[in-house]
């Protein structure tokens, strides 16, 4: 028979252990307590939270604080199964564990809070709808069977993209623990056959190295484009690539979990126990200190950064539990053990908490956090952890599943106060399971934005593009020149209406969403559109449709969405236009940081050349963003007919522009031809006097509007 006796609230972490009858007193057991691990809970969820909630804070690699507990969570739970078997062999049975005592435990202290997170959020995604709603299915299979990383790497997730994220993202780190705890029970027994410890550490040792070196090489194959669709985030999300700080965990447990309970005389001399405090303070240090450097899309961080950080938190782990430690004492101050001793409540609510307030303040994915976001986020992060330790965790942790539920039984029957309570709490409770349901129903399997960029795409396909094009170079229909020679009144410019058969477009997926409100607004128009493409790769695509004779005498170019610009690729594209054609470059509207950037590089350039206007998507769509998907980003079918207007707008304008051009040219040369009639009249009536009678300001008038003659 076994028990559980995990932590009381009160107290700091103690390790789950079953109970063998033969167990001396307790005040005869060595202690199993280890002192500054709430402390250290405290900081590394701190960081977590500070790097989703408060990005423009100083902790840009907050993220390591994942690997701050994995540290822990290999270490203690290898502690308790040293302790079993040690227990067990003292009683006489040998070393032995029960298996499914542990899994049971660890059901008892995981569960009540996951499943309590699932429902009460999926019934406020219910209410939200929309994007946030994408995969929720998979998302609850994934959370529930502890799996959440492999489906989200299979259904080719990002842990680091900006788009719209999912909403249980940050379970992916409780997969990877929780398959440790099914698999490592199984593995442990076999270890212990290894007599020294010295050596069942390095076993666990060179595992982590095995580990790190894997994350490395996925991360290298990644950058080089050669993993097959493997991304970073397979490395970082995978079990085998990010299982080191685990494994080091285990290691330090083989090592000194059972010394650190019992210290030796020489761990207790004054001297020592300075010289390891200094130590363990300068570690947690090191570990804030790495949160503060920006990371590196590499090795450098991945598994550079994270390996540091794992090495940081043995020393720190070794330093406050270390007997007598200052350090200890530290970390185990009040406000400290509080959060540390909630902050499973606090990361399994904080990541949620923010998507579903994001989403419904249709805040876009990938805008920087605001303040006041970030802090109500917070606020009900603080709140959900606490009453779910206090009312659902807490209970359940120390009396298990069965005598739970029969106390909730015997509220349900009991005095009014309690039955009308515990009334509430389960009728809450199905509401939301009914909501999540309903969730998982109706979720849809891709985003809008998704679904506007493939409408886009199978408009492009199922159009019958002309396979020629006009010629660049052809002869285009040019208004009349408005000289007039009698007294009729003279017309106002005649621009020619642009077509699109006159119109090239090259564009990212902003363009390919817009594609059926371009091609209906400018029948005719040829668009080469692609999902992710930059402005270099459009410069190549233009060069290569300029040297085969395609370009059309108007080219328009939105590329501005995915990355920064420049200058160079700017001119390199006006080269490949050519001076006989105009260039319409679109701005971009994106919640991203480089977006200002791109605007602005674009109307630098367009101020320099004459043959360029910009088209000021990014003002039209920030004045009708209802018109955008979720991501807010990308145009529905209404906001690609306000993309196609925006583009014909300045398509036209060039045309426009050219016409006014050309009547005022007109105007001035039959007013000079004006002139000159009159003067011929003047002189046949007044002979020598008219012509004394001309002054040199009429000389000069006369070369003046010379000047402005069009050329012939």
């Amino acid at each position: 028979m076994t028990r559980d006796i995990s932590p009381a609230p009160a107290t700091a972490p103690t390790l789950d252990r079953p109970v063998a009858p033969a167990l001396p007193p307790v005040s005869a057991r060595v202690s199993e307590r280890y002192a500054g691990l709430d402390g250290l809970r405290a900081i590394a969820v701190a960081l977590v939270v500070a790097y989703h909630l408060f990005p423009a804070w100083w902790l840009p690699q907050g993220f390591i604080g994942v690997d701050v507990f994995f540290v822990i969570s290999g270490f203690l739970i290898t502690s308790l199964l040293l302790h079993e078997a040690a227990t067990s062999e003292a009683a006489g049975r040998g070393r032995r564990i029960s298996l499914v005592g542990f899994w049971r435990r660890r059901a008892r202290r995981l569960l009540p809070a996951l499943v309590t997170l699932i429902v009460v959020c999926g019934l406020w995604a219910w209410t939200v709808g929309g994007d946030v709603l994408v995969g929720f299915g998979r998302q609850v299979l994934g959370a529930l069977t502890f799996s959440f990383n492999w489906i989200s790497i299979s259904a080719g997730s990002g842990y680091f993209d900006a788009g719209t994220p999912e909403l249980f993202r940050n379970l992916w780190s409780l997969a990877v623990e929780e398959q440790f705890y099914v698999l490592w029970p199984l593995l442990f027994p076999l270890l212990l056959l290894i007599p020294s410890r010295i050596v069942r550490a390095g076993v666990a040792v060179v595992a982590a190295a095995g580990s790190a070196l894997w994350m490395a090489v996925l991360v290298s194959n990644a950058l080089a484009g050669a993993s097959g669709g493997t991304g970073v985030t397979r490395a970082y999300f995978g079990t085998d690539s990010h299982g080191f700080g685990i494994l080091l965990g285990v290691a330090l447990a083989f090592v000194a979990g059972q010394a650190l309970r019992a210290p030796t005389a020489w761990m207790l001399r004054a001297g020592v126990r300075r010289g390891v405090t200094a130590l363990g303070a300068l570690a947690v240090v090191g570990i804030v200190a790495i949160a503060i450097v920006p990371p590196a899309p590499d090795t450098a961080t991945f598994p550079g950064a994270l390996l540091v950080a794992c090495l940081l938190t043995v020393v720190a782990i070794t330093a406050g539990a270390w007997p007598g430690s200052v350090l200890g004492r530290a970390l185990d101050l009040g406000p400290l053990r509080f959060v540390g001793q909630r902050s499973y409540g606090i990361y399994l609510w904080h990541w949620p908490v923010l998507v579903l307030l994001m989403a419904g303040l249709s805040i876009a994915p990938g805008t920087e956090v605001p303040l006041a976001v970030g802090l109500w986020a917070l606020a009900i992060t603080l709140l959900a952890a606490t009453v779910s330790y206090r009312f659902i965790e807490t209970p359940v942790r120390r009396n298990g599943f069965r005598v739970s539920f029969a106390a909730l039984r015997a509220r349900l029957s009991g005095a009014p106060a309690g039955r009308f309570a515990a009334l509430a709490a389960v009728t809450a409770f199905v509401i939301a399971a009914a909501a999540t349901t309903s969730a998982i129903a109706i979720a849809p399997q891709v985003t809008s934005g998704a679904t506007a960029v493939e409408a886009g795409q199978q408009a492009l396909d199922a159009a019958d593009a002309p396979t020629a094009s006009p010629s660049p170079t052809g002869p285009r229909v040019e208004p009349p020149l408005a000289v007039q020679t009698g007294d009729e009144p003279v017309p106002g410019p005649r621009p020619t209406p642009v077509t699109g058969d006159q119109v090239s477009a090259i564009g990212d997926s902003v363009m390919l969403a817009s594609a059926p409100g371009l091609m209906e607004r400018l029948p005719g128009i040829q668009i080469d559109a692609s999902v992710s493409r930059s402005l270099n790769a459009g410069v190549g695509i233009a060069e290569a449709q300029a040297a085969a004779g395609q370009l059309r005498p108007y080219v328009v170019i939105a590329l501005g969405t995915n990355g920064p610009i420049s200058a160079e690729a700017l001119a390199r594209l006006e080269r490949a236009i050519g001076p006989d054609r105009h260039l319409v470059l679109v701005n971009a509207f994106a919640p991203r940081d480089w977006i200002a950037g791109v605007n602005a590089e674009l109307a630098t350039f367009d101020a320099a050349q004459a043959n360029v206007v910009v088209a000021d998507w990014a003002g039209a769509a920030a004045a009708h963003q209802d018109l955008l998907a979720g991501d807010r980003i990308h145009p529905g079918h209404t906001g690609g007919r306000l993309f196609a207007e925006t583009v014909a707008t300045a398509v036209q304008g060039v045309e426009d522009a050219r016409a006014q051009a050309a009547f005022d040219r007109s105007v001035r040369a039959s007013a000079l031809a004006s002139r000159l009639v009159d003067g011929e009249d003047d002189r046949e009536d007044g002979g020598d006097v008219d012509k004394d009678a001309g002054t040199d300001a009429e000389a000069e008038e006369g070369r003046g509007v010379s000047a402005d003659l069009p050329e012939r």
